[in-house]
């Protein structure tokens, strides 16, 4: 999540989300239970179409924040 948040760190809310399901969606290695299973005796759901924005949008954010980083490197090694 940290390479997501901006420097000034106003905008971890927007991000809450997706990490809170990525954690509860994943099976758990003691219990081979989904976490929100475990937490609150249902399967966790939520819209598809929501979903998928949301993953969008990660998607090509995380896309951007590895070409400035590759980018970065680039100039490093160029450098030397």
């Amino acid at each position: 999540m940290r390479f997501f948040i901006e420097y000034r760190k106003r905008n971890w809310p927007e991000w809450l989300a997706i990490t809170e399901f990525t954690v509860n969606n994943k099976i758990h290695a003691a219990t081979k239970v989904l976490l929100f299973m475990a937490n609150y005796g249902r399967e966790l759901r939520m819209g598809a179409m929501e979903f998928a924005k949301r993953i969008k949008r990660v998607q090509k954010k995380a896309g951007a924040i590895l070409r400035k980083a590759q980018e970065e490197m680039k100039r490093q090694a160029d450098r030397e």
